[in-house]
C-alpha cells in the first residue's frame, strides 16, 4: 500500500516506534525498522502512506512535526547524520544503526511530563544538578561527560595522543602501548623523585580532531553540500581575472596533473594554517600553544574564510614552541590526508539525493608567517640564503651586527644601466639574474639533506649540528613531502602579506619618524655607509669630543613629524572600517605607538601616501607612494593577472630606488620578500584568502575558550567541540536567531527587487501594476520625514551635521554622473517620502550642488582625509568597498577586511624609469644628532 507513495528519491516516512513519522527512509529500511522497533502506537489511519481520510477525522492521528515552529529540529540533525554515514547499510541491517539507538531514545523522550524537548544546550553539570533537584521527574543526562559521549557519536569529538616530554615521538599507532619514548627512552609518564606518580599522567597531550568526519558533515546538510560545488560554477570566465583561488595558476596546474581528482567537483581542496599564541591574558607568562587550522576552498569567497568553516585539526601543547619538531605533531594529520587522497572515504551527498560518493581531499598549500614557514617548509629563514624562493641566489650582504638583503640590481636585465651605477653600494653589479628553481631542483637539494633525529633531548635531537655546504639552508625534509602530490605543487607555502606589510610599515614609519627604538637609521647603519664608501654626506663625524650624526633627508624634521601626527589624529574612518588611530598618537604629537597589523594595513594603503608627499623629498615620497600603490593592487578583492605581471617588473625598480635612498641595514628579509608577492598572487589568486587575518582572529576565539588556566589545552578542546556542535545544529534552527541568520550590525532588512515598468502601466489591472507603482503614481504624504542617519544595503550613512560630533566619518557620498564623471559631496539631509500602502522613497541631499537630490540606492560611500600638502581646506577622496557588497551573482556575506577594492586595476602603479637622480641625502635644515 505504501510503495506507490514514495517521493522522487525513493524515501517515505517511517511509522516505527523510533522514527514516529519524523524520519524518512527507503522501503527496505522502513520494513526492517518496523520488524525491529515495532509499529507506531495510535497510527491507525495511514494518512502518510496512501490512506484517504476526512480532515475532521484526523484530529487524533499522530502528526509528524512539519511546521517550522512545531518540529523538533534535532530530528533533522540526526537524520542528516545517519544518512551521511555511508556505513549504514542500504538494506537497513539490524546491526547498522545500533550506535544511534540511544540518540533516538533520548530525542524521543520527554524532558518533563507534558513538556516537549525545547531546552537549550546548557549542559553544565551544575545546571543539570539544579534541574534534577527542581524537577525530580525530569529525564536528563547525568553529566556533561554523558552529553559529550552522545556528541562523539555524531563525529563531534577529538583524540588525545600522548607526546614525549622532549617532543621526540607520539605514543600513537605502533607506539600507543609503549611506556618509554622510542627515541630518547624517557618515561611516558610524569615522575616525582624518580618514581611514577600514583596516577598515570602524561607529560604532554596532543589533541587531534579527525578531519574526515568534519568534511563529511559539510555534505550532510543540503545547503552546504550545494555550496561545496561553487568553485566549478563560480570561477571566472576571464583568464585575466582572479577572484577565487580556483582562478589561480596553481589550482589549474593541479587539475591538469590530476584529472581524475579534478573530475569530481565534490573533491575537497584544503588549506592549512598554523601559528603560536599565548592563551593567557598575562603576557609576562611565557607560553606558546600551536593550533593547526584547516580551511575549505570549495566554498564561495564570502564563506570561505568565515570562522564557522574553519576546522581545528591539531592543538599542539605548550609551553614551548615545537620549532623544528613540528613534523612530529603533524603525523596524524598527514596520515589522514594520505588516506583521503589515496582511498577517499564514502560520503553521502545531501545535495544530490543523498547518493554515496567517494570523497577525496588534497592539501593545496599552507598559510603562515615567515618563522612558522621555516618550521613547516624546512628552509631556514635566517642567514645569507634566507629567501626560500631565491634559494641560494638570495641577494644578501653582511653589515654591522646583522645580515642585510641588499643588492636587488641583479634582478635587472644584464644590460640595464643601473648595474654599472656606483651610487648603490660602491660596486658594479655583475651577477646574473637569479634562477628559477623547479620542483626537480628542490627534490635534488633535499636528497642531500641529512636525516636528523627529532626532539629536544640534549643527547639526541637537541644536539646542534652544523649544516654542510651542500645542504644550503635546508634543516630537514618536510613531512608534507610524504603526500604523493606535494612535490609537484607550484605554490606550497604562501608568504603572509599581513606580516610582511606590517613589518614594512613599522620600518618605514620608524625610520621616517626617527624613532630611536624602531628606526633602521642607526649609528651602525651610518658606519655601514662609511665602510662601503658611499653617501659621504651621511657619515658620522667628530665635533670636538662628540660624535655627530647628520640628519638624513629620509627622516622628518621635528615640525614635519608633528604635522604628520596631527594629520593621522585628524583622520576619521567610516563605521567598521578601521580602529580609531587618534588613540595611538601621543597627546603631544611626538610619537605613534601600539599599532596593530590592521592599523599598519590602513596606514600603508590610505594614509602614508597622502601624509608623506609634502614632508620629505619628492623623489623619496614618490618611491614610498609607488610601494604603497603596489599593496593597494595586491590586496584588491579582484586581481588582474596583467597587473601582477607588470608589478613584478616594477617592484625591482622600486626596490632599487629604495636601495639608493635608505642604508643597507634598512633591508631586512621582509623588504626582499615583497618581490615575490606578485608571482604568488598569479599562482594562488586574491590575497584575502591566503593571509593570516582570519586565522589571527580565530586564535582570539580559541583564547576565549580558556576557563581553567592550569589546563589551557583541555579548555580549548572542550570549548571548541561544544561550539562546533552548536554551530552544526544551528544550521537547522530557522525560527530562532543563530550565527547563520543573525542580521548584520548594519542590516537594513530584506528588500524585494523587481523591474518597475512605470510607463507601461495598464489601468485595467494588468499584472505589471504593483502596489509600488500605484503608490508612486499617487501623491506622497505632505509630511516628509527627516533623519540624521540611515542604513542602505548594509552601509551606514550619517548626515554631516551629526558626523562632526562622532569619531567616525559616514557622511561622504559619491554618485556617478550621466557622462561617466563622478560627483563627490557630503550628505546634508536624509528625507523619506511616504506613499500609499506603507511604501516610501528615501532621498539624499548632497552638498556638491544646492537642492540636488539622489536616490539613496544610488549613493556610494567615500571618506575624506586632509591633504597636508595643500592646506586644511583640501581633501583627498578615499573609496570604500564594504564587506557585504560583492560583485558576484550569488548573495553572501564576508568577514574579510573592508580595505579591499573591487579590482587591482583601480590603482595605477607607475614607476619612473628615468635616470637615478643625484640626491643629497643630508637634510638641509642643519639638524644634527649628537651621539653620546
Amino acid at each position: 500500500m505504501a510503495k506507490p507513495h514514495v517521493n522522487d528519491r525513493g524515501f517515505i516516512r517511517c511509522p516505527c516506534n523510533r522514527c514516529i513519522n519524523n524520519v524518512q527512509h527507503q522501503l527496505e529500511v522502513l520494513e526492517t525498522h518496523i520488524h525491529r522497533f515495532g509499529f507506531m502506537f495510535d497510527y491507525n489511519e495511514w494518512i502518510y502512506h496512501g490512506e484517504n481520510v476526512n480532515a475532521a477525522s484526523n484530529s487524533n492521528v499522530p502528526q509528524p512535526s512539519s511546521g517550522v515552529h512545531d518540529r523538533d529540529e534535532m530530528f533533522e540533525v540526526l537524520e542528516d547524520i545517519i544518512s551521511n554515514d555511508a556505513e549504514v547499510d542500504q538494506l537497513g541491517s539490524q546491526s547498522s544503526n545500533v550506535q544511534y539507538d540511544d540518540l533516538f531514545t533520548t530525542l524521543n523522550s520527554k524532558l518533563y511530563p507534558g513538556v516537549m524537548n525545547k531546552w537549550t544546550n546548557k549542559s553544565f553539570d551544575e545546571l543539570l544538578k539544579l534541574l534534577k533537584l527542581a524537577f525530580p521527574k525530569m529525564d536528563l543526562v547525568e553529566s556533561h561527560y554523558e552529553a559529550k559521549k552522545l556528541m562523539t557519536k555524531m563525529g563531534l569529538g577529538y583524540q588525545s595522543i600522548h607526546v614525549c616530554k622532549n617532543d621526540c615521538a607520539l605514543f600513537w599507532n605502533e607506539n600507543s602501548t609503549s611506556k618509554t619514548c622510542p627515541v630518547c627512552s624517557e618515561s611516558r609518564w610524569k615522575m616525582q623523585a624518580g618514581r611514577r606518580t600514583g596516577k598515570n599522567v602524561p607529560h604532554k597531550v596532543l589533541r587531534y580532531f579527525p578531519l574526515a568526519p568534519r568534511l563529511k558533515r559539510l555534505f550532510a546538510t543540503s545547503k552546504i553540500a550545494k555550496l561545496m560545488r561553487w568553485h566549478r560554477a563560480g570561477k571566472s570566465t576571464d583568464d585575466n581575472v582572479m577572484r577565487h583561488p580556483v582562478d589561480g595558476r596553481a589550482w589549474k596546474d593541479f587539475d591538469r596533473k590530476h584529472p581524475v581528482f579534478a573530475d569530481d567537483v565534490r573533491n575537497v581542496r584544503l588549506g592549512l594554517a598554523a601559528d603560536g599564541f599565548n592563551p593567557f591574558n598575562n603576557m609576562s607568562i611565557s607560553y606558546s600553544m600551536w593550533p593547526v587550522v584547516m580551511k575549505t576552498y570549495n566554498l564561495p569567497p564570502w564563506l570561505c574564510m568565515k570562522p564557522e568553516y574553519l576546522m581545528l585539526s591539531l592543538l599542539i601543547p605548550g609551553p614551548q614552541s615545537p620549532g623544528k619538531d613540528m613534523d612530529v605533531f603533524l603525523r596524524p594529520l598527514i596520515e589522514e590526508l594520505k588516506e583521503l587522497w589515496e582511498n577517499g572515504i564514502d560520503t553521502r551527498d545531501a545535495g544530490n539525493d543523498r547518493k554515496v560518493f567517494k570523497m577525496r581531499a588534497a592539501l593545496l598549500w599552507t598559510v603562515n608567517d615567515f618563522p612558522t614557514r621555516s618550521s613547516l617548509f624546512g628552509w631556514s629563514g635566517q642567514g645569507y640564503k634566507a629567501c626560500p624562493t631565491c634559494n641560494e641566489d638570495t641577494p644578501s650582504m653582511r653589515v654591522i651586527g646583522k645580515t642585510a638583503y641588499f643588492g636587488h640590481r641583479h634582478f635587472l636585465p644584464s644590460t640595464h644601466r643601473w648595474r654599472s651605477n656606483l651610487d648603490f653600494d660602491g660596486r658594479t653589479e655583475r651577477k646574473r639574474p637569479p634562477r628559477r628553481f623547479s620542483s626537480v631542483d628542490i627534490m635534488d637539494q633535499l636528497r642531500r639533506v641529512k636525516t636528523t633525529i627529532p626532539g629536544k633531548h640534549p643527547n639526541y635531537g637537541g644536539v646542534k649540528r652544523k649544516r654542510g655546504d651542500d645542504e644550503l639552508n635546508w634543516r630537514k625534509k618536510s613531512i608534507f613531502y610524504e603526500l604523493p602530490y606535494w612535490a609537484e605543487i607550484e605554490l606550497k607555502h604562501n608568504l603572509d602579506v599581513m606580516h610582511i606589510e606590517k613589518n614594512i610599515c613599522d620600518s618605514l614609519l620608524g625610520t621616517l619618524m626617527g624613532d630611536p627604538h624602531k628606526s633602521k637609521d642607526t649609528d651602525n647603519a651610518r658606519r655601514d655607509l662609511q665602510n662601503l664608501g658611499i653617501r659621504s654626506e651621511l657619515h658620522l663625524y667628530e665635533d670636538g669630543n662628540k660624535l655627530m650624526k647628520p640628519a638624513a633627508e629620509y627622516t622628518f624634521s621635528e615640525a614635519n613629524r608633528r604635522k604628520f601626527f596631527r594629520f593621522v589624529r585628524s583622520v576619521k574612518f567610516p563605521d567598521g572600517f578601521a580602529s580609531n588611530l587618534s588613540k595611538n598618537v601621543a597627546k603631544n604629537d611626538s610619537r605613534i605607538v601600539g599599532l596593530k597589523s590592521h592599523d599598519c594595513h590602513v596606514i600603508m594603503q590610505r594614509l602614508l601616501p597622502v601624509g608623506c608627499w609634502s614632508l620629505v623629498n619628492k623623489t623619496i615620497s614618490s618611491t614610498i607612494i609607488e610601494l604603497c600603490t603596489f599593496f593597494n593592487q595586491l590586496c584588491a578583492r579582484t586581481v588582474n593577472v596583467t597587473d601582477m605581471v607588470k608589478a613584478q617588473d616594477q617592484l625591482v625598480i622600486i626596490l632599487c630606488k629604495l636601495e639608493r635612498i635608505f642604508p643597507p641595514a634598512f633591508f631586512d628579509i621582509m623588504i626582499h620578500l615583497v618581490l615575490h608577492l606578485p608571482e604568488e598572487a598569479i599562482l594562488g589568486g586574491p590575497v584575502y584568502m591566503r593571509w593570516m587575518y582570519p586565522f589571527e582572529r580565530y586564535l582570539k576565539r580559541l583564547k576565549d575558550y580558556v576557563r581553567n588556566a592550569a589546563k589551557p589545552e583541555g579548555s580549548i578542546s572542550e570549548g571548541y567541540v561544544v561550539d562546533e556542535a552548536l554551530t552544526f545544529c544551528s544550521r537547522y534552527f530557522d525560527d530562532i536567531e543563530t550565527r547563520f541568520n543573525r542580521p548584520d550590525r548594519n542590516d537594513d532588512g530584506i528588500h524585494r527587487t523587481r523591474r518597475l515598468f512605470i510607463y507601461a502601466m495598464n489601468r485595467v489591472h494588468a499584472p505589471e501594476v504593483t502596489h509600488e507603482l500605484l503608490s508612486l503614481a499617487s501623491k506622497s504624504n505632505i509630511v516628509v520625514s527627516s533623519y540624521p542617519a540611515c542604513i542602505v544595503n548594509g552601509v551606514r550613512f550619517v548626515t554631516h551635521a551629526r558626523d562632526v560630533r562622532l569619531k567616525t566619518q559616514n557622511s561622504g557620498v559619491s554618485v556617478p554622473g550621466t557622462e561617466n564623471e563622478i560627483f563627490y559631496g557630503q550628505l546634508q539631509e536624509i528625507l523619506e517620502f511616504s506613499y500609499l500602502n506603507d511604501f516610501s522613497v528615501v532621498l539624499f541631499n548632497e552638498s556638491y550642488k544646492d537642492d540636488q537630490f539622489i536616490l539613496a540606492s544610488q549613493a556610494q560611500q567615500v571618506f575624506y582625509v586632509e591633504d597636508p600638502s595643500r592646506g586644511p581646506n583640501w581633501r583627498v577622496v578615499q573609496h570604500v568597498n564594504h564587506r557585504s557588497i560583492w560583485d558576484i551573482t550569488e548573495d553572501g556575506m564576508s568577514d574579510i577586511d573592508l580595505l579591499q577594492d573591487n579590482s587591482s586595476s583601480n590603482f595605477t602603479l607607475f614607476v619612473d624609469l628615468g635616470n637615478l637622480p643625484q640626491i643629497n641625502l643630508q637634510r638641509n635644515d642643519g639638524d644634527v644628532i649628537p651621539i653620546v
